[in-house]
Parts: structure tokens; C-alpha cells; sequence
């Protein structure tokens, strides 16, 4: 999906008003609003409705995900410390959108919604991968994706639905999720211990 700064400005400002109004015309004209648009535009910007707007919003985020983690020192990292803190950054990014995903999370599991929700969730796995510098190009490529694709879906669950605070107790559910697949490349080595004062767990 092709983003422009215009569109991009809409997204930034969107979770803040879907956390609120749900994602709908109302949440998307006054995101417009914000970004210095005519309101009238919501109901011809997104003509998908939903879906549109909430997938728009997650390749947005998965862009900013790339940029961020391209910034970052993971060269040190192994695969899964290196996953780990690509995944870090996603969360850290999205801290204030926590309800705006968990609306989006809940429309996507209707049934009528399904395929489309997959289709985010490979995304990121995409995403995730492409930051953390694969390269496989062979059926590793599918099987990767497909892997990391199951933790991630069940890492999102449990991070919108935490109530603590604790982010160390979400990043602690992905430690047990990278722990438990049996991972290519290997990634099947448990992921224990993590770097003593730095912003991200294992190396």
C-alpha cells in the first residue's frame, strides 16, 4: 500500500479518534481534520470502509517499523534477540494506540473480516523479517513468515488485552512464543537471558 505524507499525517492522527469513535467515517473526518483536511473527504478517502482504514493504519505502522529498526544497533544481535527487539520497537511505537489496535483486533476477527486480518498479520511477519535482514529467498521464506506469524498474532492478543502496564510481562509472552517454535535458522534455541542495562533482551 502506497503512502503519501498526506495520507500518512491522516494514519498518525486516526488511532487516537478510532480508540473513541471506532473505525468509521466519524473517526476518519476528524483525523482529516487534524491534518489539516476538509472532514467532507472521509467519505470518499477510504470507499472500503473498516478495512480500509485499519489496514492502511497497520502498513503505516509497519513502515515505521522498518525505519526505526534500520536506526537501530541489532548487528550484535542474534536471529531471536534480534526479532525480539524488532517486536520491541512495534509495541514501544504503538503504546498509545493500544485501543484503537484492540478495536481494529476485534473487527478483524469476524468472520467476514478473516482473510484480511491474515493478510495484516503476514504483513508484519514481512516486516519483522525484512528489519531483521532475511534474506532467505527458498521455502524457508514461507515457513519463517509462517512461524513468526502465529506469534505474532497471539503476542498482539495478549498486549492489548494487558491492563498492567507491565511491558515486561507482554515481552515476557513473546520470550515463551519464540521459545517454543521450532524455528529455521536456528531459532529453535530457547531464548534465555537478557543484556544487562540495555533497551532490548536477549542478544
Amino acid at each position: 500500500m502506497q503512502i503519501d505524507e498526506e495520507m500518512a499525517a491522516v494514519l498518525d492522527a486516526l488511532p487516537g479518534h478510532a480508540a473513541f469513535d471506532g473505525w468509521n467515517v466519524t473517526a476518519l473526518a476528524r483525523a482529516l481534520e487534524d491534518a489539516g483536511r476538509a472532514p467532507e473527504d472521509a467519505a470518499v478517502l477510504f470507499p472500503g470502509g473498516a478495512g480500509e482504514m485499519i489496514e492502511a493504519f497497520f502498513a503505516r505502522s509497519f513502515a515505521r517499523l522498518e525505519t526505526e529498526a534500520a536506526l537501530a544497533d541489532l548487528a550484535a544481535y542474534r536471529t531471536p534477540g534480534r526479532v525480539r527487539a524488532i517486536v520491541t520497537i512495534w509495541f514501544e511505537q504503538n503504546a498509545g494506540n493500544k485501543e484503537a489496535v484492540r478495536r481494529a483486533l476485534s473487527w478483524l476477527s469476524l468472520p467476514g473480516n478473516l482473510f484480511r486480518g491474515l493478510r495484516i498479520n503476514a504483513g508484519m511477519a514481512d516486516a519483522v523479517w525484512h528489519a531483521a535482514g532475511d534474506k532467505s529467498a527458498d521455502f524457508n521464506w514461507y515457513t519463517k513468515r509462517g512461524l513468526l506469524a502465529a506469534v505474532l498474532a497471539a503476542t498482539m492478543l495478549y498486549w492489548v488485552n494487558d491492563r498492567s502496564g507491565d511491558e515486561e510481562a507482554v515481552l515476557w509472552f513473546l520470550d515463551r512464543r519464540l521459545a517454543d517454535v521450532a524455528w529455521i535458522g536456528g531459532l529453535g534455541k530457547r531464548v534465555t537471558g537478557r543484556l544487562q542495562g540495555r533497551r532490548f533482551g536477549v542478544g
